[in-house]
């Protein structure tokens, strides 16, 4: 017999989670305790054991966002027409939803089955079992109406998409949203030096000239105690690059790094940087198996460009993987042409989406394109051919 069940908090979790989940950082116990300590004020998350019998056999994070004008939309210098569009936009995604995946990181990290213990198919049936379920419960709980499901993020060659009838049949659009920008470590970079010697001349000289313009700046590892003397200016930096996102989902919490620091221990990492002593802008890692993933960042405007810090910041999250002998290092979303610049490549994802009321199900498709359109940006290439 195989069932699901939910639980509110990882402390609920059962014994086996995490030795079902050994293969992501993101689906341990020790990063939900993270998160739920220092989550966004709008975001609650529930996890889903599916069972067959008594042994665990598939796993999911799912994440109840309730979303408002102010916090998607931050930028008070639009135009009428903007602001005309935005709410237009608000009003469609407004409110509470659920969402199968986990918001705040880019990828899938959220979802999981045993394929030799369970079918994709019955895992998925049970998966949006238990969102109708949770739906029901937050309405009876809380008495909010949950108004859209999403289902985050797949790659276009995930196997996900082989269940397109079960999508189709619950009218579940499926919406290509911006890619995820990858570097993959070469083998025969042992050092950082090896992938500079790789760089072609034009980017070896950009490389050469963000060195320079970076060389007054000091770059140290934040510890547990420094994180938290300046988290609250962590936190503003933080907020100073948020803040310019075209939309946002959520804010994060002041002590939201230190609580990080604190569960993940040495598989998070923060790095200050400083001007004078002052702390200008910082970089977060997340140490997930053989991968390294950028997490949250942010400085100061005022000495960004001058010092080339967001550059500089990507060239040191190279050296940092190729040092620790990662496969890779996930950028994220956002920045494409830059991150193209020190070698990520663009590898497209979607998402599967559907908005509680028919009528707004059916604009709900047309609708996202106009949020995501076309990024008009050309792909880099750093690297002699």
């Amino acid at each position: 017999m195989i069932y699901f069940k939910i639980f509110n908090s990882y402390k609920q979790l059962p014994l086996e989670w995490n030795s079902f989940a050994t293969h992501d950082i993101f689906l341990q116990t020790d990063y939900f305790q993270a998160l739920e300590t220092a989550s966004p004020n709008n975001m609650s998350t529930f996890y889903v054991g599916v069972f067959k019998g008594e042994t665990l056999v598939g796993i999911a994070i799912i994440q109840r966002v309730a979303l408002y004008l102010k916090d998607m939309f931050r930028n008070e210098t639009d135009t009428h027409l903007i602001e005309i569009y935005k709410n237009t936009v608000s009003k469609l995604l407004k409110g509470n939803l659920l969402v199968a995946g986990n918001l705040t990181h880019t990828g899938q990290h959220g979802l999981y089955f045993n394929a030799e213990s369970i079918s994709q198919k019955e895992f998925l049936l049970q998966l949006y079992q238990a969102i109708i379920q949770l739906k029901k419960d937050i309405k009876i709980s809380h008495k909010k109406r949950i108004r859209m499901i999403m289902l985050k993020d797949f790659f276009y060659d995930d196997a996900f998409h082989q269940e397109s009838s079960l999508f189709n049949k619950h009218l579940i659009h499926k919406v290509s949203v911006q890619p995820n920008m990858i570097m993959e470590i070469k083998s025969h970079w042992n050092h950082f030096d090896d992938y500079i010697s790789d760089l072609n001349k034009k980017y070896r000289d950009r490389y050469k000239s963000a060195r320079k313009k970076a060389i007054n700046i000091e770059k140290r590892e934040l510890l547990l105690e420094d994180i938290k003397e300046h988290s609250k200016l962590l936190h503003t930096l933080y907020r100073n690059v948020s803040d310019h996102a075209k939309i946002n989902t959520f804010i994060l919490p002041e002590n939201h790094f230190y609580s990080f620091k604190k569960h993940l221990k040495a598989n998070f990492k923060v790095y200050g940087y400083y001007l004078d002593n002052q702390l200008i802008g910082f970089y977060t890692l997340v140490l997930n198996k053989t991968h390294l993933e950028t997490y949250f960042l942010g400085y100061d405007s005022e000495h960004q460009y001058q010092n080339q810090l967001y550059l500089n910041m990507l060239y040191d999250m190279v050296s940092f993987g190729i040092e620790n002998n990662f496969s890779s290092i996930v950028y994220a979303r956002t920045a494409m042409a830059i991150k193209s610049s020190v070698g990520a490549k663009p590898k497209k994802m979607v998402i599967y989406m559907k908005h509680t009321n028919w009528i707004m199900n059916t604009l709900l498709k047309y609708v996202f394109k106009l949020m995501n359109p076309k990024q008009d940006w050309e792909e880099r290439h750093p690297f002699k051919n």
